[in-house]
């Protein structure tokens, strides 16, 4: 038989893991859509994908498409399909509708336009009409009204594909059974089963993820426990056929079973435990999936099992306050996941991504999903002591009345910073600033302050001496944050918590989680994305603030020049400020496309604007692109090295071939700004005797900077003639980092 056309449909975000589904079973031309997949194949291909399908939730016939802007229109359409051909006058059928961008507007309308143009089709052929049956008919059709174009389709899988018919009644808002199936696949639980691994549910609820695991990993069809299918009372169906596949599945389900690899669930509720052992023995895995009650504390591997995935679906909040459990919920997962887990996978399904760094565990990838209307995370880690972010992890915050005298002096400080900043903030229209900086010894803090509405902000604590008491210095860490957030009156997601420590080698560049989430911020009429989660720093250097000020008033009418350009700020700053053209230079791909979306996000989006990859130190040794440069921006790390770098960069050792070499690229009275944040960095005035040098670090230091004002070194250099030779003097270079140590 030639193939027919059919459509799939799931939840979003399925869309892939459907398509690669169906071309296992059999399926040709796949293609994904919005929420969905079409796909040629034949009767078996089609009988396959209702059956074994783990991700679709229908599976349709279309039996015509026409236009259908009116209902006389839309009921002409369906009047001409021979629906005898389909099924009998004595069959029951209900249709569905959904509606998007059209003029008939009301799904109900439609749906009964479409039984209205059926019923009267068999009363005139037959003299009889098949009686409508909402609840479960023997036919389904579905109607996709779609800018005024009409898909008419039969439904073969009848009820929803997710409702295997092993779970009667769950518990509250549990789990979709083809939601449960793609947080399994997305963590890669099939090739962990084949290998022999386990798997473990600490907080099983309803034994959804545990049921779902022991389906894919003994080769169960999903939908064998299913009586009722919408192709039963069709009048094409093969019978025959049918009862082949069923078969096949039964055999393949028996060959599976006697492999199933360890499954536990975990609940603490003994509700829950007794309904996910009902749910395992509706579904015929009774004895063959262990659940038992045990607090999620207590969660440890089953006996024998010495690896596997561990898969946790966690209650959702609508928002995480300072009142909320969750945070605490979620330390005490990760806290679980590393005493009593590590070496296994991880997987973990978040409604709210901010509590996704509760967990102390760095993601190796990121998936989205929905879980009805809500935008899901799944977080797939590898539970190894090297992904660990231990001292990074969100502490606790004390609550006021378990806090010492010293948290009081902290917040009077906190007050005293806003109360000193707020005239100059107002006036000079500041919204992302340092408000603390290590002011109080006792509390070792960097605290910068983001945007207004809503106010997010950065904290990052200096990593105390091993001289100190280790649970002191934690009991402080807690004070402090709960201090924060009562004084600025935050909920604890606006919160960032970071350990800034001595790093070594590849580990300074190392990132601390893949949220990708970035947001949006206003400086001096510039807009930049900001990344709170991802990285050490946030994208923007607050200290510079006057610095990117300076290159914006120098750059206009100016070709510009932005070595070691992170994110491209100064480029956006010179762009405004008039440069005829600007070039951003980094060894990093994540900051140069970072750096082209703050450029993009201000409108700087033309060819005079270039964007190149590359070492830079290598790049100047190499004398740059050919070009002269009228303002120049050098602003390199104090020390990188890199798997991309032929040797490291020492700034006090090398700054002197750096400048020399950026020096060299500019025009007849060219400005080279030169910065750092090396707090030790000391010129070599006599080893750059000729060229003209001014210390403007000074001026160049921000309001909210001045109590710390070894924060960033910034010259003005110029060459001391326009002999391009003194300018180009030759020197030892060092290769270039791939991102910076501040």
């Amino acid at each position: 038989m030639d193939p027919q056309r059919y459509i799939a449909t799931a939840p979003m975000r399925m869309e892939q893991l459907l398509a690669a589904e169906l071309r296992k079973l059999g399926a040709v031309d796949v293609r994904e859509s919005r929420a969905g997949a079409s796909f040629n194949g034949t009767p078996e291909t089609v009988y396959r994908a209702c059956l074994w399908s783990r991700i679709a939730n229908r599976i349709l016939l279309p039996v015509a498409e026409f236009s259908a802007p009116t209902p006389e229109a839309l009921y002409a359409g369906v009047q001409r399909i021979c629906w005898p051909d389909h099924f009998s006058a004595t069959d029951s059928f209900a249709v569905e509708c959904n509606t998007s961008r059209s003029r008939i507007v009301h799904s109900h309308f439609g749906a009964l336009k479409v039984k209205d143009a059926i019923v009267d089709q068999f009363r005139e052929l037959q003299g009889a009409r098949p009686s409508v049956e909402t609840g479960q008919p023997d036919i389904r059709i579905n109607l996709y009204l779609l800018q005024d174009r009409a898909t008419l389709s039969l439904d073969l899988s009848g009820d929803s594909l997710h409702r295997r018919g092993y779970r009667e009644q769950g518990l509250a808002a549990p789990l979709k059974e083809n939601l449960a199936a793609a947080i399994l696949l997305r963590a890669g639980w099939p090739d962990i089963a084949a290998e022999g691994g386990a798997l473990l549910d600490p907080m099983c609820g309803s034994g959804t993820l545990p049921i779902e695991a022991a389906l894919i990993a003994a080769d169960i069809a999903p939908g064998l426990l299913r009586s009722r299918w919408g192709f039963l009372r069709w009048k094409q169906h093969d019978e025959t056929l049918w009862n082949r596949l069923l078969r096949e599945a039964r055999e393949r389900r028996e060959a599976g079973l006697a492999q199933l690899p360890s499954i536990t669930g975990y609940d603490r509720s003994p509700l829950a435990v007794r309904s996910a052992r009902e749910n395992a023995a509706r579904a015929g895995l009774g004895g063959r999936v262990r659940i038992e009650q045990r607090e999620l504390s207590r969660a440890t591997p089953w006996r024998g099992d010495a690896g596997g995935l561990v898969v946790v679906n966690p209650p959702y909040g609508e928002r995480l306050g300072r009142d909320s459990d969750l945070a605490q919920l979620y330390r005490c997962l990760g806290d679980t996941l590393k005493q009593s887990f590590s070496g296994w996978q991880g997987a973990v399904f978040a409604a709210n991504p901010e509590l996704g760094k509760c967990l102390g565990l760095r993601a190796r990838k990121i998936y989205s999903l929905f879980n009805g209307a809500i935008e899901c995370k799944l977080l797939c880690i590898d539970i190894d002591p090297e992904r660990f972010v231990s001292d990074s992890r969100f502490p606790a915050p004390l609550p006021a009345a378990s806090r010492g005298e010293g948290a009081q002096a902290f917040a009077n400080r906190l007050q005293k910073n806003l109360k000193h900043l707020g005239r100059w903030l107002q006036r000079d229209g500041v919204s992302c600033f340092r408000l603390y900086d290590a002011d109080l010894p006792e509390y070792a803090l960097a605290l910068d302050i983001y945007g207004t509405d809503p106010r997010r902000v950065h904290v990052q604590e200096y990593q105390a001496p091993d001289s100190i008491d280790p649970h002191k210095a934690r009991q402080r860490l807690r004070e402090a944050l709960g201090v924060i957030l009562d004084t600025l009156d935050i909920d604890q997601e606006q919160l960032y918590f970071k350990v800034r420590r001595q790093q070594k080698g590849s580990a300074q560049y190392e990132k601390l989680a893949a949220s990708g989430s970035f947001y949006q911020v206003s400086e001096g009429g510039c807009r930049f994305l900001v990344n709170f989660e991802d990285y050490l720093d946030t994208g923007l250097f607050l200290d510079h603030r006057l610095t990117r000020r300076l290159l914006g008033e120098l750059a206009s009418g100016k070709r510009f020049l932005n070595l070691f350009a992170y994110t491209g700020t100064a480029s956006v700053y010179a762009a405004r400020g008039g440069a005829l053209a600007t070039t951003t230079i980094d060894m990093s791909n994540t900051y140069l496309e970072w750096a082209q979306r703050n450029m993009a996000l201000n409108g700087f989006v033309g060819d005079e604007h270039r964007f190149i990859r590359a070492d830079c130190t290598e790049w100047l040794q190499r004398g740059g692109d050919g070009n002269r440069y009228e303002l120049v921006f050098l602003d390199p790390p104090s020390f990188s090295t890199s798997r991309r770098m032929a040797a490291t960069l020492d700034l006090q050792r090398d700054h002197v071939t750096l400048i020399r070499h950026a020096a060299g690229l500019l025009a007849p009275a060219g400005v080279l700004i030169f910065s750092n944040n090396l707090r030790r960095f000391r010129m070599d005035r006599e080893g750059l005797s000729d060229l003209e040098l001014e210390d403007i670090s000074r001026a160049t230091l921000p309001t909210d900077f001045q109590r710390n004002p070894r924060i960033h070194n910034v010259w003005r250099i110029r060459c001391r003639n326009s002999g391009r030779e003194v300018c180009r003097s030759r020197g030892r270079a060092e290769p270039d980092g791939a991102s910076r140590v501040r």
